[in-house]
């Protein structure tokens, strides 16, 4: 493959779209949950269990059920996508309007199954009012 055809196979890939959408990583011996938002979930998932892997997840209650329980104990699951409206970026920041189509999707997941305390990993935001 000459320089030519693989600069011309990089932009192609930059310009289509990952799969975007709500996740969920599950512990099957205890039910929580980890529930997220991706803009690219296969980067998620592989990123999620690198971290783990390493021990170095930021969401210690997640990272100890998973030293516990160890890998097979956990599944990675899609549980809502977004459809792209085109077929191709032509440019980086027309991903954007996606982002707030995510959180509004994310926040849904989160109130339906409500993975806090006992029930998953998430963390409750304070209010930004709150002292």
């Amino acid at each position: 493959m000459d320089k030519q055809q693989r600069k011309q196979l990089i932009q192609n890939y930059k310009q289509t779209h990952r799969p975007m959408g709500i996740y969920q990583l599950k512990n099957q011996i205890n039910g929580k949950m980890l529930i997220g938002s991706s803009m690219n979930l296969d980067a998620t998932f592989n990123r999620e269990t690198f971290m783990l892997s390493m021990n170095s997840h930021i969401n210690h209650e997640l990272q100890e059920d998973w030293n516990q329980y160890g890998k097979d104990a956990f599944t990675f699951d899609i549980l809502e996508r977004i459809k792209p409206r085109e077929e191709i970026i032509t440019h980086p920041d027309e991903l954007d309007k996606y982002q707030t189509e995510l959180k509004e999707m994310e926040e849904k997941w989160l109130q339906k199954l409500q993975p806090y305390g006992d029930q998953g990993y998430n963390k409750l935001k304070k209010a930004k009012n709150a002292r």
